[in-house]
C-alpha cells in the first residue's frame, strides 16, 4: 500500500483488544522511525520512553482521560522533552556527531557556539516550549509506520503530566512528558470509530495558494 494508503486506512482508536500484543520486530520498526525523525540542529532533544507493563499502565491511568484505551494498549509510548538546553547537552551529542562520522571533535565548533548563545538567552520555559514541539515529528513518524505495518494506534495528550512524569521518574532524567502513543489492535466491536468514514477537511479548503 501507499503512505496515502496507509494514512487513510488509519484512525485514532477508541478501543484495543487487550490480547493482542504488537511483537518486539515491529515495535522495534516503529521506535526507529521515531529515533529517524529530523529535529532542529540534529539534537534530538527528547526521549521516547516504551510502556508494556500492566502495572505501570494501570498507575498512569488514574491521570487518563481514555483510561480503557490506555490500559487494553499493548504499549504506550510516552514522548517527552527535554526541561532545558545546556552546553554540556549540545557538545555531547556534537561529540557523538563527530565521532560517528569519524571527524575530529569540535569540528562544528562555530555552529554549536551560536547555538549555546542563542539558548543561553533563554528561559527554561522556552527551553521545553521548543523541546517539546520537536517531539511532534517523531510522533508523526511513528504513527505512520505503525500504519503501514497495519498496527492501530491512538495519539494523546488528555492525560495528566504530573501523574506520568511521577510514575516514570521523568525529572530525573531532565525531561517532561508532552504527548503519548497507544498502540495496538482494535477491538473490532467496541472500536466505534472504526465504521465510520474518514473526515479531514476538504484540499481546496485545507491548501491555500499565494
Amino acid at each position: 500500500m501507499s503512505l496515502l494508503e496507509d494514512l487513510n486506512w488509519r484512525h485514532a482508536v477508541k478501543a484495543y483488544d487487550p490480547t493482542k500484543k504488537v511483537s518486539e520486530k515491529d515495535l522495534y520498526t516503529i521506535l526507529e522511525a521515531a529515533r529517524l525523525a529530523p529535529t532542529s540542529s540534529g539534537l534530538q532533544p527528547f526521549r521516547v520512553i516504551v510502556v508494556e507493563n500492566q502495572e505501570l499502565k494501570e498507575k498512569m491511568v488514574q491521570g487518563a482521560l481514555n483510561p480503557e484505551v490506555m490500559r487494553d494498549s499493548s504499549h504506550v509510548l510516552v514522548f517527552a522533552a527535554w526541561d532545558h538546553y545546556s552546553n554540556e547537552k549540545i557538545d555531547k551529542v556534537y561529540d557523538h556527531h563527530t565521532d560517528v562520522r569519524e571527524l575530529p571533535r569540535g569540528r562544528f565548533g562555530s555552529y554549536t557556539d551560536k547555538i549555546k548563545e542563542m539558548y543561553n538567552a533563554q528561559t527554561p520555559e522556552q527551553h521545553f516550549a521548543h523541546t517539546a514541539r520537536q517531539t511532534y515529528i517523531s510522533l508523526g513518524l511513528a504513527m505512520a509506520q505503525a500504519a503501514e505495518l497495519k498496527i492501530d494506534s491512538t495519539p494523546a495528550e488528555g492525560f495528566s503530566n504530573e501523574v506520568v512524569d511521577q510514575i516514570l521518574g521523568l525529572k530525573e532524567l531532565g525531561l517532561k512528558s508532552v504527548s503519548l502513543l497507544y498502540l495496538g489492535y482494535r477491538d473490532e466491536e467496541k472500536d466505534w470509530l472504526s465504521t465510520m468514514k474518514k473526515v479531514r477537511v476538504p484540499m481546496e479548503e485545507f491548501i491555500i495558494k499565494k
